[in-house]
């Protein structure tokens, strides 16, 4: 049976990553932790194959209309999918990360984090090309050894939290890319790094036997719709604006979560 509260918060969260790229993790584990009381490792667990699946459905309108940066999708991947996998193995190993007491407080200092780079995203985005355009060789020369350790931070955070793909990922391509990273080609590019991903980091926990497929069904009753029309919308409604308001509201997750 599906639980109409999962589908509605599935919902709200598949209309956010379909509009910006942004949101999946970050607003779907605190929901979870918060509102529903689910265990850490079950949040994690769950919410990665949720973001696997949402994502999938919205980066397939954005690659409909040719907005994917497939060169820096496949540097972020470079760094973020073996990292992943090795927690994986750690997780599948032994199970080391559903003991840890501090699982909770990670996902909070995550959130928080990504709160504070979407508050600063503009100010990022204005000293990055400041840099691009003034030592342009020099910044083009780092780039893809920086993007490739950007992945690596983010498959750490995603594996460990299933937070950062999506909100600290759009952060990092943005300072990287600033001229290059339009806003239809940031939240197209950010979906299709988010999906092999989630899948790598989802797979431990698989295994593990953590995710609830119950649960799973209702948040994807309500997002796969909602993340769909939130793609369709991408570009029409101001980002700027559903950045801010996320970023309040991760800051009081992030808050409520480690508290």
């Amino acid at each position: 049976m599906i639980d109409t509260s999962y589908a509605l918060a599935g919902a709200l969260t598949g209309f956010v990553v379909g509009l910006t790229g942004v949101g999946g993790g970050a607003l779907m584990t605190p929901i979870l932790l918060i509102f529903f009381g689910v265990s850490p490792t079950t949040a994690i667990a769950t919410d990665l194959w949720f973001a696997a699946v949402t994502k999938l459905v919205g980066a397939r309108v954005h690659h409909t209309n040719g907005h994917v940066d497939w060169q820096v999708a496949r540097r972020l991947w470079m760094g973020s999918l073996p990292v992943a996998l090795l927690i994986v193995v750690i997780v599948s190993l032994d199970g080391q990360v559903a003991q840890v007491e501090w699982l909770t407080k990670a996902v909070g200092i995550v959130v928080l984090i990504t709160a504070v780079g979407l508050f600063a995203a503009p100010r990022l985005l204005a000293y990055a090309r400041g840099r691009r355009v003034n030592g342009a060789e020099r910044f083009k020369a780092v780039q893809p050894s920086l993007t490739v350790t950007a992945g690596a931070i983010l498959g750490l955070c995603v594996a460990l939290t299933s937070v950062g793909a999506g909100a600290l990922g759009s952060v990092m391509l943005l300072y990287l890319y600033p001229l290059r990273m339009t806003p239809h080609r940031l939240v197209a590019t950010d979906l299709v790094h988010a999906i092999p991903l989630a899948v790598v980091a989802g797979a431990g926990y698989l295994f593990a036997g953590m995710v609830d497929w119950w649960m799973l069904a209702g948040l994807l009753a309500g997002s796969v719709p909602a993340v769909l029309l939130g793609s369709l919308l991408a570009g029409k409604i101001p980002g700027r604006w559903v950045q801010l308001a996320l970023a309040m509201a991760l800051v009081a997750g992030g808050i409520k979560v480690m508290g």
